[in-house]
């Protein structure tokens, strides 16, 4: 009685484990690996480049331009620019989940090439446009990754002028007043903005504060999230690609496999015929 226990148990356990490899079997770690990419990227790109917005625009208005009206159009952009973060956070989130669910369904169809499973034009539609529209958001990430490298190149600039002031101030050869940094000439402030440029001290002072030391890391960080997300897509075009050449080969397999059995279907119809016949003839 014990033993039978035993091995119903070591049975029910077999096939516990075999249920289970059979699962992970059909886990497409490639999608996976770049759906969590994607999904950290995107999110860093948008937690911290919202932030980041938020701090520089209070850093405009408290040292470079104190007058409202010279900084309102920039103020709408960025405005717009973090609405716009929100519908990337939102549609990424939605396409990295369809492009994960379309890698289950892929490997699906490669698993049980040769069983019940059937692919169709319409899949195979589906997963082309998926190609497309990845390749497409691919090269739109790569601009959003250089110009998300834009206000990085700008704060560094800054923080390396408050570093040459700060050793001009310990070797006590220049003095710092005369070392200045103009924002006008970037071209987010007009050039009537007052005052539009710092110098020496009160440079210093704005970059010890901890809006510039939060913007300045979060501007960096939102970049690599951008460059991390342009991986991502790349990862996805690649796997996308080879799913698409796959469910190419099934249907190819498929019409194979349907003249096979239609031309073993008509032999064994003749064969029988042929029989008929003779044992008539008999």
């Amino acid at each position: 009685m014990t033993s039978s226990v035993s091995g119903a148990s070591q049975c029910g356990f077999t096939g516990c484990f075999e249920c289970c490899i059979k699962c992970l079997g059909g886990v497409p770690y490639a999608s996976l690996v770049a759906t969590i990419l994607c999904f950290s990227g995107v999110a860093l790109f948008c937690g911290c480049g919202h932030v980041a917005l938020t701090g520089t625009v209070s850093i405009l208005e408290q040292h470079f331009s104190t007058t409202a009206s010279d900084h309102a159009l920039l103020s709408e952009v960025i405005q717009l620019m973090q609405y716009v973060i929100y519908g990337i956070a939102s549609f990424f989130f939605l396409y990295g989940i369809i492009l994960l669910a379309e890698g289950f369904y892929t490997t699906s169809a490669v698993k049980e090439l040769h069983g019940e499973f059937k692919t169709t034009a319409c899949g195979r539609c589906i997963s082309g446009m998926f190609v497309f529209l990845t390749y497409v958001l691919g090269v739109a990430w790569l601009g959003v990754f250089g110009f998300s490298a834009v206000p990085v190149f700008m704060f560094y600039n800054i923080w390396s002028t408050c570093e040459v002031i700060k050793s001009l101030q310990t070797n006590m050869t220049v003095p710092g007043d005369q070392i200045c940094v103009d924002i006008r000439q970037y071209g987010i402030i007009p050039w009537n903005a007052v005052p539009g440029k710092a110098c020496g001290p009160i440079l210093e002072n704005i970059c010890n504060t901890n809006e510039f030391y939060m913007s300045y890391h979060l501007f960096i960080v939102a970049c690599a999230g951008a460059g991390a997300t342009v991986i991502a897509l790349i990862h996805f075009l690649m796997i996308l690609s080879s799913n698409w050449a796959y469910l190419k080969d099934a249907s190819k397999m498929q019409a194979y496999q349907d003249i096979k059995a239609k031309e073993e279907q008509e032999l064994q119809d003749i064969q029988s015929r042929s029989k008929e016949q003779l044992n008539s003839y008999t």
